[in-house]
């Protein structure tokens, strides 16, 4: 199974968090940071942020911040810091260190020497609270994630806890742009966050220009997944990317996803992706074994040689960076998949 695939499709089959939007409001906690705690990070306080399960109300900079969200600590590390626990998000191979995870392109010089504690890994029903009341954090972000109200509750009496947006309906849905201004304004850095942001619009805005020949071209991303065919979603980050971009979206895999952010083809409807150029997203072994795939290998695009094959989690894991969808692996993500088209 490929890797982006692996990593949400396992989030969202293993848990048993459900998505209730129940109010809440956050709670104080102490002020216990230790006293090797890293700086706290500037900005304006008080702020209060309204989520998913109510609002909560921070008074002055976060000196230990614990990421609950999948991407949530790379938002962070944009914003100036470094948090002191995290997600696993791609599984780390044994005995490898230091993490993957903070090893990317797009992070490795943010993380510095820094080895934050792993809270949660993937495909894992929850976070390990033990692990997060440990380290003593003065505020935990689980914004893309899919903690329930009952999780938000246990994370909220441990630490102050911004969940999701409040507009979010279903995990893992609100634009990036909205994930990326919510976390900046708990750190109490909106207007740096929003600034951000339009610097990866305005790159996204360079890239239409150009290449002008994008918006007259019908462009998908996939994986190859369980020996099927598996395209992203024009609604899924990798989709959006694509359209970011110019491309116009397959429309028609929305239709048949049922409300996902990707869908396995049957042969009969490998039609879908044929379309005018196509984004593998896997690592080596699941790209060698889609192109054996016969239906995939006698679409038009493929022989016409307009198929960007990136890979996932390996060499410059250009796949990690679209499906992660940050302020940091953004344009890191546009450039390689411009650069690949040629």
């Amino acid at each position: 199974m490929t890797k982006s695939l692996r990593r949400l499709a396992a989030v969202l089959s293993a848990a048993t968090l459900s998505a209730g939007l129940l109010a809440g409001c956050g709670s104080d906690s102490s002020d216990d940071s230790g006293g090797n705690a890293p700086a706290a990070a500037s900005g304006a306080f008080p702020v209060t942020v309204e989520h998913a399960f109510g609002s909560t109300t921070i008074t002055k900079a976060p000196k230990r911040v614990v990421t609950v969200g999948y991407t949530d600590d790379q938002a962070v590390l944009a914003l100036g810091t470094k948090p002191v626990g995290m997600v696993d998000q791609y599984p780390n191979p044994p005995g490898k260190s230091p993490d993957i995870n903070t090893q990317w392109p797009w992070v490795k010089d943010k993380w510095g020497g820094a080895k934050p504690e792993v809270v949660m890994s993937n495909g894992d029903s929850g976070p390990n609270y033990e692990k997060i009341a440990a380290l003593r954090p003065d505020l935990i972000i689980a914004v893309y994630s899919e903690i329930d109200k009952a999780a938000y509750d246990k994370l909220n009496k441990i630490a102050l806890t911004v969940a999701r947006t409040k507009a979010e309906k279903e995990p893992f849905s609100a634009p990036w742009q909205d994930n990326a201004v919510h976390i900046a304004k708990a750190l109490g850095k909106e207007a740096e966050g929003a600034k951000l942001v339009q610097g990866i619009q305005d790159k996204l805005g360079a890239a239409r220009k150009a290449h002008p020949e994008f918006a007259s071209q019908t462009a998908v991303a996939l994986s190859w997944y369980k020996d099927s065919v598996a395209p992203f979603t024009t609604t899924d980050v990798r989709g959006r990317l694509l359209s970011g971009i110019g491309f116009k979206g397959a429309t028609e895999i929305d239709k048949i996803a049922g409300g996902k952010f990707f869908t396995p083809l049957s042969p009969e409807r490998i039609d879908l992706i044929d379309v005018d150029r196509i984004f593998v997203i896997n690592d080596q072994a699941d790209q060698a074994a889609l192109k054996k795939f016969q239906l995939f290998a006698n679409l038009s695009a493929v022989k016409k040689g307009k198929v960007s094959y990136l890979l996932d989690s390996e060499g410059p894991a250009v796949g990690a960076a679209m499906s992660q969808g940050t302020l940091l692996s953004l344009p890191y993500a546009i450039d390689k998949m411009v650069e690949s088209v040629g």
